[in-house]
């Protein structure tokens, strides 16, 4: 998978460079390509915002340097291209398996009061919102994309990992445990220590339920997420 990321501020992700997901795009199992959205503005300032028009606080990032860019990485389209944005549909791990079938999307980060409509209307596919909030730009939305989404690339995550994790059967994950079995008077369950699967298995289904009613006991409501990791035979691309 190719993930163009357009940003205003390209220092930003450094962390993309670390942990499991710098060890995948050194390993090329992903590519992630980060392009300064300064280098295509036709200012020889480099300015790439301005007031917006009507009146009102803050700056508005201008269509020109953003079009120039997005022209630049994905001339043909072969992107989906998505605006991160409080507007746009809630990110979730429905979206995540989505997205992950996909061979190239592309992320426009916003900043200051947001972008032009019109580089939404002509360039856009789809505005992305990480939640009911709004943060200062589109980086830390963007990069919680990038991490959600390569953890199903083919190589970078366990399979047995990603199925046991939480929402991967629309449940919270039930609770881990490590050495040493006793620590500040807590003891690890006697049933993880048995080494009777039947019953670790059966333990940990029944901790996962608990523990998403009493904390998102909407998704107990909700439609279930696949516990399957998304496969390319039914990849479908604008």
């Amino acid at each position: 998978m190719r993930i163009d990321i357009l940003t205003l501020f390209p220092e930003m992700f450094a962390p993309l460079k670390e942990s499991i997901i710098g060890r995948a795009v050194n390993g090329g199992k992903l590519e992630i390509v980060i392009t300064d959205i300064r280098d295509y503005t036709l200012d020889k300032h480099k300015k790439c915002d301005d007031a917006p028009f009507g009146g009102g606080a803050g700056m508005v990032m201008m269509a020109q340097p953003i079009a120039s860019a997005i022209e630049a990485v994905d001339k043909n389209h072969k992107a989906k291209r998505i605006y991160l944005s409080p507007k746009g549909r809630v990110f979730n791990q429905s979206v995540v398996t989505e997205y992950a079938l996909l061979d190239r999307i592309l992320l426009l980060c916003g900043h200051y009061e947001g972008v032009d409509q019109r580089v939404i209307d002509l360039y856009i596919d789809e505005e992305l919102s990480v939640g009911d909030f709004v943060l200062t730009g589109g980086e830390i939305p963007a990069m919680a994309v990038v991490d959600a989404v390569s953890r199903y690339v083919d190589g970078v995550i366990n399979r047995e990992s990603l199925m046991q994790e939480s929402f991967s059967a629309g449940l919270l994950e039930y609770p881990q445990y490590t050495r040493p079995q006793e620590f500040m008077g807590l003891k690890v369950p006697d049933v993880l220590l048995s080494g009777n699967h039947k019953e670790v298995d059966k333990w940990r289904e029944q901790e996962a339920l608990k523990i998403t009613m009493q904390k998102r006991p909407d998704l107990i409501k909700a439609t279930p997420v696949s516990d399957d990791k998304p496969t390319k035979k039914n990849k479908k691309q604008k």
